[in-house]
């Protein structure tokens, strides 16, 4: 019996990829550093989870020692550049995300997230996108650094789940990515993937659903029909 839905946050709730990459470079630009991420650079780093791990990538391939640069101010700016963004009405949810999150209270479901972005950057979008900040819209918020190994890996949904009190086979969990995919499966997770604009080539192995638009599920009833074969 289903008992709560878990979200991945970036690309899954909202499109954010593109404010993200906007807020790095501006930040990249203030700190005088001379870095510019296309939307081809992005979508090579994307690969690697939390903002963080990106830069000290992009430094890794620049051949330069990640030591050396101050790293989490870097992405502490960033964050306060995006949410900046974010606050100024330049982001909506998804399609079907509001209707879905409200079918799933209505019914009893409960509600969590599960993301490596970090806390600041799930209040800013639960704030612009739903008007309440975030508590009152997820139950559990699992996010950014509570965790130390990130997507792929399932431990940010081991985290969420624990702090539900529930096995994996009591909630879905829903992402846009193959590394999203690849955590929710990992920790015994059921997953629907509705691919966002940087994610729509990459390969879905074992997703219970891949779906366009989160509307396509059909709400709760959609959800269970899916579930109903492997019950």
């Amino acid at each position: 019996m289903i008992r709560a839905l878990i979200f991945d946050v970036d690309g899954t709730l909202a499109e954010t990829e593109e404010l993200h990459r906007r807020a790095f470079n501006e930040t990249f630009r203030a700190a005088g550093l001379g870095w510019h991420w296309s939307r081809a650079d992005y979508a090579r780093l994307l690969t690697t989870t939390g903002g963080k791990e990106r830069i000290t990538r992009h430094l890794d391939e620049l051949g330069l020692d990640p030591a050396g640069f101050p790293v989490a101010a870097l992405h502490a700016a960033k964050t306060g550049r995006y949410g900046a963004l974010i606050a100024g009405g330049e982001l909506s949810l998804r399609p079907g995300i509001a209707a879905l999150l409200v079918e799933a209270r209505r019914v009893g479901l409960r509600l969590a997230c599960a993301t490596t972005t970090s806390a600041p950057n799930v209040e800013a979008l639960c704030r612009a996108c739903f008007g309440k900040p975030a508590e009152e819209v997820f139950e559990v918020i699992a996010a950014g650094d509570i965790v130390t190994a990130k997507k792929p890996a399932p431990d940010i949904y081991h985290h969420a789940l624990a702090d539900l009190g529930l096995g994996p086979e009591q909630a879905v969990a829903f992402e846009d990515s193959a590394n999203g995919l690849s955590a929710a499966r990992a920790a015994g997770l059921a997953c629907v993937v509705s691919p966002g604009v940087y994610t729509l080539h990459e390969d879905f192995p074992g997703a219970l659903a891949v779906l366009d638009c989160f509307s396509e599920l059909g709400g709760i009833a959609g959800l269970a029909a899916l579930l109903a074969p492997a019950q």
